[in-house]
């Protein structure tokens, strides 16, 4: 649920965090990371405005 609440350019001036462009190959990437587990070590905070998926990683 966490991983839609990338830092958004609209938002910027109500929560601090600068706006990211995230590519859609990026995103469908993530996603099916996301699907096959590749992500379950990671706890859903983790995701919390975050652009791609390797933000999450690191």
């Amino acid at each position: 649920q966490k991983y839609l609440s990338q830092p958004f350019f609209v938002a910027e001036q109500f929560t601090g965090a600068p706006g990211k462009y995230v590519k859609l190959s990026d995103t469908i990437r993530g996603f099916k990371m996301l699907l096959d587990g590749e992500m379950d070590e990671y706890s859903e905070q983790d995701f919390y405005m975050k652009g791609s998926i390797d933000e999450i990683k690191k």
